[in-house]
């Protein structure tokens, strides 16, 4: 598949990487001649540097053949532009658009990107998928990390291991045993900074940080074997009252329940216009790091607290001041991934990567080869992959422990007829089968070849 990407920023390039590692035919464009510099230097595609709106660029960049364009520059006009002019001047019959702007979004003016208007097939919005993964934070507040998988059927979780955990020292193959009615995998363990994917002889220990992969059914039971205990959250204090704030408020409105939330919004006209468009959230003027304002939003009974400004450094110091303050669940949204190390040390009980969640979410609205999902772990570290099975692929009609996989890929779930499965090696794979990887980066392009297809499928 030929692909333009448009913007070489961290989302560009992340897209770039997932796209090229699958042998894709890929081109990076963006007026910054560095970042396409770095792209094409760091990763297998081609660059032009030019403004991506112009016709004379996007014909460099091979527009006239091209199967498929990803606008995703920092201006949303530039990026609705690209797409008009991909559309209209080059016929490229797949357009993918990042728009940030709430008017945009509004669905009332849905019409607007009809093909006859403004030729745009998938419009993402980062404030409202980063909204989405806060709620999901919240939905499993005993989680530093998680993403739906399977159509709602299956959870990825991310747990840290503390002392009270009563599975620590014992191997995994002992933990399906014990377990064996639980539909739950240990896919990946970080332990001292550095994620790998076990092996069944592998112990978790007190300081760990497992993720789970688990059957939606089975979470609330997975949590309780790791030690961790389910509260509701019914006293939310969000720190930012911008767009994603914003999003997040009217998410917390829009649950059943006694749901309440407070916002802390430091710019006037932001914390105005936010008590205008919210019914129950109050919304305090001020400063998110000052301790009398936290205690006046209640952060000492707060059952968690979102900071989602857009500076990470405040998030930070507002998540470590509401836990001094009594608050038993903090959340912060991080951009800077050098900073997640951090955040444990802190106290921090989990983050949102707005960049990593548009990058999940554009990867989900594209169908190249059977991927449905792709879910960056950590730096970009690991990928879980959820992948439907083509009868072309060399998974297909062979049990799990026929399969070549690397070292560092680890079979999450299988679905099949509906039905989400815990794997063993006696399970064979068909085509028509969906299934969940946990890969290191490192065996990306080796769990590519196991999932290709060949050319009569296209």
């Amino acid at each position: 598949m030929k692909v333009i990407i448009c913007g070489a920023g961290q989302v560009g390039w992340q897209i770039a990487r997932h796209l090229s590692a699958e042998n894709n035919d890929i081109t990076v464009v963006d007026n910054n001649p560095d970042l396409v510099r770095r792209a094409t230097d760091t990763l297998d595609v081609q660059g032009v540097a030019g403004f991506a709106s112009f016709p004379d660029v996007l014909d460099r960049a091979g527009a006239r053949d091209a199967d498929m364009i990803i606008a995703a520059t920092h201006s949303d006009e530039v990026n609705m532009v690209t797409c008009q002019v991909a559309h209209s001047v080059f016929g490229i019959q797949r357009k993918i658009a990042r728009l940030r702007a709430k008017n945009y979004l509004n669905a009332i003016y849905s019409d607007l990107y009809r093909r006859d208007h403004l030729p745009i097939d998938v419009v993402i919005s980062p404030e409202r998928e980063v909204a989405a993964a806060a709620m999901q934070r919240l939905r499993a507040p005993a989680a530093f990390d998680t993403e739906v998988f399977m159509g709602g059927n299956a959870q990825l979780l991310g747990v840290h291991l503390d002392d009270d955990c009563p599975i620590v020292n014992t191997a995994l193959r002992q933990l399906t045993e014990l377990f064996s009615t639980l539909r739950v995998m240990v896919v990946g363990i970080r332990r001292e900074g550095t994620l790998f994917s076990p092996g069944p002889g592998d112990q978790l220990f007190v300081g760990d940080s497992a993720y789970l992969f688990c059957h939606a059914d089975d979470v609330r039971r997975t949590m309780e074997v790791f030690g961790k205990t389910e509260k509701r959250q019914d006293r939310i204090v969000l720190v930012g009252g911008g767009n994603v704030g914003l999003e997040v408020a009217k998410a917390i409105e829009g649950r059943t329940g006694r749901t309440r939330a407070k916002i802390i919004e430091k710019n006037r006209k932001c914390a105005e216009k936010a008590a205008e468009s919210l019914e129950r959230t109050i919304v305090l003027n001020g400063d998110g790091l000052d301790r009398s304002l936290m205690l006046e939003a209640g952060i000492e009974k707060a059952d968690a607290m979102l900071a989602v400004t857009d500076d990470d450094k405040t998030n930070i110091l507002a998540a470590v001041r509401a836990k001094a303050e009594g608050c038993p669940f903090t959340v912060a949204l991080i951009n800077d991934p050098t900073l997640l190390p951090l955040l444990s040390h802190l106290g921090i009980d989990a983050h949102i990567n707005p960049r990593a969640t548009t990058v999940s979410s554009i990867l989900r609205h594209m169908r190249y080869g059977r991927i449905r999902q792709v879910y960056s772990i950590g730096d970009a570290e690991a990928e879980v992959i959820e992948t439907e099975v083509l009868s072309t692929s060399p998974m297909a009609g062979k049990t799990i422990s026929e399969i070549d996989f690397p070292e560092g890929v680890l079979v999450g779930a299988v679905a099949k007829d509906g039905k989400v499965l815990r794997p063993n090696g006696g399970l064979r794979i068909e085509a028509g089968d969906t299934i969940a990887l946990f890969v290191m980066a490192a065996d990306v392009h080796e769990v590519e070849r196991l999932m290709q297809v060949s050319i009569d499928y296209f």
